[in-house]
């Protein structure tokens, strides 16, 4: 009897199991596992979609023409507006730090250069440079002074010193004081110049910035001494004898 139990017991649990197996294969169980199968999906798409951008962005600046690349630089415009705007302020700034690269300056070729004594204020003369050329030339630093075969190199007045670099255009004149010798008489070793050279600078102090220009002088000559000092460039002729 116990076998003949057992026996119907494994027979009902067959059953059950192939009625389970019906409902599986009717659909019924197959939107559980569907709707479960799905979500993996689901998650790469998204996965694929938030990296589209970034990897067509590299494709759009390699080759803006394809397909791939507009979609892509449209797809994430403020990412592709932000990086191209950065772009060019950097090469703006670059080209603005690379000033030698545009530096154009004065000298005696490309300016007209006057030296005259003036009477007032007493024992200075004025430096006139203007610009002949056909574009914008800048003045840096002072003119480097030597009348005839002098030794040494007259010392800027520091006080004199611009807030920028004096540019001309076309037409534009700039102006130089110098201070030829002490009013009290203090100063030594005093001479007469019958030739002045006046040196122009490049972009840094003491550079080579062109051909030296060689102004007429009076011909008397001027006198100078050991006060021999300049003024640095200015834009007009009063800041230059202000000195």
């Amino acid at each position: 009897m116990r076998t003949s139990r057992l026996q119907l017991l494994a027979a009902a649990g067959v059953a059950v199991a192939s009625l389970a197996l019906t409902a599986c294969q009717d659909g019924t169980g197959t939107r559980d596992e569907g709707a479960s199968a799905s979500q993996p999906v689901a998650s790469a798409t998204s996965g694929a979609s938030s990296q589209a951008p970034k990897e067509s962005a590299p494709g759009s600046g390699g080759n803006g023409s394809t397909a791939n690349g507009s979609t892509g630089s449209g797809g994430d415009a403020s990412g592709s507006g932000d990086s191209g705007s950065k772009g060019s302020t950097a090469g703006t700034s670059g080209g603005s730090d690379d000033a030698p690269a545009t530096f154009n300056p004065c000298n005696g070729a490309n300016t007209s250069v006057t030296a005259a004594p003036v009477s007032r204020p007493v024992n200075h003369m004025l430096i006139t440079v203007k610009n002949t050329g056909s574009k914008n030339c800048d003045l840096t630093y002072y003119p480097v002074l030597r009348f005839d075969e002098m030794q040494w190199v007259p010392q800027p007045i520091e006080d004199s010193k611009p807030q920028a670099v004096v540019t001309l255009a076309p037409g534009e004149s700039a102006y130089a004081g110098v201070v030829l010798s002490a009013a009290d008489g203090s100063g030594s070793g005093g001479a007469t110049g019958k030739k002045l050279t006046v040196g122009f600078q490049a972009r840094t102090p003491n550079s080579d910035g062109g051909p030296a220009a060689i102004p007429s002088l009076p011909a008397k000559g001027v006198y100078y001494d050991s006060s021999l000092t300049v003024t640095y460039w200015q834009s007009s002729m009063d800041d230059a004898l202000a000195y």
